[in-house]
């Protein structure tokens, strides 16, 4: 990714304010090959388009708002749509209409629900058989008066030693004292957690170093009824727990276009890369796996990568084993558009990292394989590459910045 694409993304890195992650699509990303020719050459058929409403990255959906996802031609292969509120999420029960032209949610369960974060995975194939995918967020209405923080990782979830426990607040924050007092994030064993702001509707905790392998988490959330800002009150009494599995440490050197991966600091493998090309290159730092997608789309218009008449400069709808680095674009993704003599020998990306993969993805590829083995919060550290470190508020990257910073970030101090 080259600095004024970079720009722009770092402009929606406000981040990973989860609400930057609900509001920023999550799933149309930069980073793919950069060299003529490669990015497949097919002609587009109207079959690809999935449309999705609400739109993503909506906000303060009304609650008779009906979710509808649609292809003009073609048919739809799968919808998975989500309903998450506080960090616990349910299936949406729905059904593909007999001609696979759309999707609807069944009745009982059509009508929104209030102060949730919703999420959509759409799969579609058209005439000739090309996958298309889409993915989307949005949020539904918060009642007047209220704030609520969305949060990570999910309850009862088991993530990597990377993780940092996020809050996203619909709201800004005046009283970041008072809310921050609120919310208690406790381990086992015990350790250290500071919570750190960014800006006013952001707050991160994490420990000095990284969880230790078997921990376990408990946030507690105490915001009912806290005075957030002046008349507007926290709506949340929920307790979360999350544990923490093996660890994954994955050293992407972009200078050697390789990547170490390591389990309880034994190296398992080293898998040949490519990452950013010369004038699209890849940020340096420690990264955490935010998101991971079987299938996604990435179009280079939606992270600034367009050509003269603003078109993306490549479209790409059927990108496999996609896990997700940054809120900015970042991404480790299966590539199978690159010729094979690329990994390992040149970087051609638009600042994502490229792994070996098979068209529609392939478990025994190298994408595939490293898919299958990672955990949200597995920690990628990138070194020498000719780019700048990643920002801490970009993605859940706080550990770039030292523990003595962090700690000065609470309101607490």
């Amino acid at each position: 990714m080259n600095h004024t694409a970079k720009s722009a993304r770092a402009g929606s890195a406000a981040v990973l304010t989860w609400a930057g992650l609900l509001t920023v699509l999550a799933l149309l990303t930069g980073c793919t090959d950069t060299r003529e020719g490669l990015l497949n050459g097919k002609a587009r058929s109207p079959g690809d388009v999935i449309s999705v409403f609400p739109e993503n990255g909506a906000e303060d959906v009304d609650e008779e708002t009906r979710i509808a996802v649609k292809v003009p031609d073609g048919r739809l292969e799968s919808v998975k749509v989500l309903r998450i509120e506080d960090a616990q999420q349910q299936t949406v029960a729905g059904r593909i209409a007999e001609d696979g032209r759309s999707w609807a949610p069944e009745p009982k369960v059509a009508r929104l629900a209030l102060a949730a974060k919703y999420s959509i995975d759409a799969v579609a194939v058209d005439g000739q058989g090309r996958r298309s995918a889409r993915h989307a967020t949005f949020t539904t209405l918060v009642p007047e008066h209220r704030f609520i923080g969305y949060f990570k990782p999910e309850n009862r979830s088991t993530v990597g030693t990377g993780m940092i426990v996020s809050f996203s607040f619909n709201r800004p924050i005046a009283d970041r004292a008072a809310v921050e007092k609120a919310i208690r994030v406790t381990s086992d064993p015990v350790v250290e957690v500071a919570g750190h702001w960014f800006g006013k509707d952001r707050l991160d905790f994490r420990p000095k170093t990284y969880w230790k392998p078997g921990t376990e988490v408990t946030v507690d959330i105490g915001l009912r009824d806290v005075e957030g800002s002046p008349g507007v009150y926290g709506s949340q009494d929920k307790t979360a727990v999350f544990t923490v599995g093996r660890s994954q440490i994955s050293r992407v050197d972009a200078e050697a276009k390789t990547m170490e991966v390591r389990r309880d600091g034994e190296l398992v493998e080293t898998v040949p890369i490519t990452a950013g090309a010369p004038k699209t290159t890849t940020y340096n730092g420690r990264m955490v796996v935010t998101e991971m997608h079987e299938v996604t789309r990435m179009n280079g218009a939606t992270v600034g990568f367009t050509d003269k008449k603003g078109k993306g400069e490549y479209d790409i709808k059927d990108v496999p084993h996609a896990i997700r680095l940054t809120t900015s674009g970042t991404f480790l993704h299966g590539n199978y558009w690159a010729d094979e003599s690329v990994f390992g020998e040149e970087n051609v990306s638009h600042g994502c990292i490229g792994l070996r993969d098979a068209k529609g993805g392939g478990s025994s590829t190298p994408g595939g394989w490293f898919f299958d083995r990672t955990l949200i919060g597995d920690v990628v550290e990138v070194v020498n590459s000719k780019d700048k470190k990643v920002a801490p508020d970009n993605g859940l990257s706080g550990w770039n910045m030292g523990w003595k910073k962090w700690k000065a970030g609470s309101a607490l101090r």
